[in-house]
Parts: C-alpha cells; sequence; structure tokens
C-alpha cells in the first residue's frame, strides 16, 4: 500500500513541476505595480490554474498519508535491534603500535627526518 501511494506522490511531484511551468509569466511579481482600482482584482482561474490547485492539494494530501503511514510501522526497537547486531558487545582491540623512539633533539633546530646515507 505504501509503494502504491509512493508511486501517485511521485507523479503527482512530477505533474505539480509540469503545470506549473506550462503557466505564462503573469509579470509583476509579489503584487508589485498591482493597481487598488475596480480592474485590479485577481483574474479568473485558468485551467492550468485549476489543475495546478488539484495537483497541490493531492500531493499534500498523499505527503501527509505517508508521513501516517510511516508514524505507524515505526517502532520503538533500534534498527540494530532488529538486524540482531548486540549493543553491548565490546568493541573491538586495536592492535598496539609499536613503542618507537624518536632521537634526542639538540639545540633550536628544527626536527627533521633522518637522512639516508
Amino acid at each position: 500500500m505504501q509503494n502504491v501511494i509512493l508511486i501517485v506522490h511521485l507523479l503527482l511531484a512530477l505533474s505539480l513541476i509540469g503545470v506549473v511551468l506550462l503557466q505564462p509569466s503573469q509579470g509583476g511579481g509579489l503584487g508589485i505595480g498591482a493597481s487598488a482600482g475596480p480592474q485590479g482584482g485577481r483574474p479568473p482561474l485558468t485551467g492550468l490554474a485549476k489543475m495546478t490547485w488539484g495537483f497541490a492539494i493531492a500531493f499534500i494530501a498523499t505527503s501527509i498519508t505517508l508521513t501516517v503511514i510511516a508514524a505507524q510501522q515505526s517502532a520503538d526497537t533500534s534498527v540494530l535491534d532488529r538486524i540482531g547486531v548486540q549493543r553491548d558487545a565490546p568493541a573491538p582491540r586495536t592492535p598496539e603500535l609499536p613503542d618507537v623512539q624518536l632521537p634526542p633533539v639538540t639545540g633550536d633546530a628544527p626536527l627533521l627526518p633522518p637522512r639516508q646515507d
């Protein structure tokens, strides 16, 4: 069921993108330059605008449905518990590095790697 809703959700997303891109540019974004006179109202909705609203409402509905399904399927246990990993298992030991001693520093000279004579 979740896969069907997810596929419908993805198709709605692609349809919504396509319908928005097909709409003509209105100009005057954010209401800049709109007149307040009798002709300054909002124009009637076109077919593309109605389709945009329909796709947007369906997209939001499928988003909420997918969220509810995911919340119902979530468990109180950890993912590690479900795959069988023990939490109290001791961490693997790292091998000990050999004890390396550097030659003593003489004077104020910078520390340089040994020469290859």
